[in-house]
């Protein structure tokens, strides 16, 4: 499969999703990215060979497919970078149990070019830690984006290294307002919709810009780097969140990120183990309190995840497989705008670690 990163932006829908209760978020909980995010790009750039491949008469020949999965159990909760043990104490804590999936589409248009399509899906559950049977349950299409990449050098080059630059556009194709039945503190039933760190998107418009690098070092050893930033204009996506502190009552349209960054290594010398690979290094994703372009007025829950991210990647033929372990080291739930304004600072719910796996096939 095409030095499955070298040749494939594989995006992720996660993004990073938020996750969480009051002020959560969801990369690893309720501030993270849904998508897209690359989620294993540059796990194994020195098979670079394979990406000179450009399109020929097959109509297929060109085109890689990846299907991607992501999972985790957003539930500890954080002001700032303080763990509220309380809320587990009291039982007042709230869960969040998301499976983000994604089908990537990159096809080569010349060595240097490829043509790229995410389209994510989520299937959510949220309920509070004393009422596990009174869940929250969704689920959908998320927000689909397209674009271009393209290498800045024609692969394969000499010095086994390059940097890939990629646009996208993000379409608002995604459910933002998923509704069900809650009781209310005086005992009646009221249809909302869910807490945004289940919708499968937000609905708006957007555009995206990403970047990635390797460069191989020594003893086959290579260096990689792959950065994202999700940018969402409009100020609020419309969709009503029935909160009723100030400037809080609709859900806000926020930017997303995510980094990543460190080494990667083939298995040499063991016939048996060729085509396998194996990676560490750090992620970083999240939510902005304030977008790069236009307002950040309405409720968000900005913040960010710090990982180590030990990974592994196994090609055979034009088939691959990777894997990941993102795993939280540092949790910060920041001010919010709605917070600044009313002198509050709200928390978010966060995982320990994510789950990432993906299989991808070359044509």
């Amino acid at each position: 499969m095409k030095s499955l990163l070298l040749r494939a932006a594989v995006p992720a829908a996660s993004f990073v999703a938020l996750i969480c209760l009051q002020p959560a978020a969801h990369a690893q909980g309720c501030v993270a990215a849904h998508s897209p995010q690359p989620i294993i790009s540059g796990l194994d750039p020195t098979n670079e060979a394979s990406v000179a491949h450009s399109a020929g008469t097959n109509f297929l020949h060109g085109l890689t497919i990846s299907t991607g999965y992501r999972v985790y159990n957003s539930y500890k909760h954080y002001i700032g970078t303080v763990y509220q043990v309380q809320r587990q104490i009291n039982h007042n804590a709230v869960v969040n149990h998301v499976n983000l999936f994604e089908m990537d589409l990159n096809y080569q248009v010349t060595p240097r070019l490829s043509v790229i399509a995410t389209i994510p899906a989520l299937e959510a559950t949220r309920h509070g830690q004393s009422s596990p049977l009174n869940v929250y349950r969704s689920g959908g299409i998320g927000d689909v984006t397209v674009g271009v990449q393209s290498w800045v050098w024609r692969p394969p080059t000499e010095s086994h290294g390059n940097v890939a630059i990629s646009a996208q556009l993000k379409l608002p194709t995604g459910i933002n307002d998923a509704k069900g039945t809650t009781i209310t503190k005086n005992g009646t039933a009221q249809t909302e919709p869910f807490d945004e760190s289940i919708q499968p998107g937000d609905g708006t418009w957007g555009f995206s810009l990403g970047t990635e690098a390797y460069r191989e070092l020594y003893w086959h050893t290579s260096a990689y780097f792959t950065g994202s930033w999700l940018f969402s204009p409009q100020d609020t996506t419309g969709v009503l969140t029935f909160r009723p502190a100030p400037g809080e009552g609709v859900v806000s349209a926020t930017d997303q990120y995510l980094w990543r960054g460190g080494f990667s290594r083939p298995v040499t010398g063991v016939k048996p183990l060729r085509g396998l690979a194996f990676s560490i290094g750090g992620r970083m994703e999240g939510v902005p309190v304030r977008d790069a372009f236009g307002k950040s007025d309405g409720f968000r829950r900005p913040g960010y995840v710090i990982s180590i991210e030990p990974g592994m990647m196994y090609e055979h033929g034009r088939w691959g497989l990777y894997a990941s372990g993102p795993s939280a080291m540092e949790r910060n739930r920041k001010t919010s705008v709605t917070d600044l304004e009313n002198g509050t600072h709200g928390d978010a719910a966060f995982a320990d670690y994510t789950v990432i796996a993906g299989l991808s096939r070359t044509f």
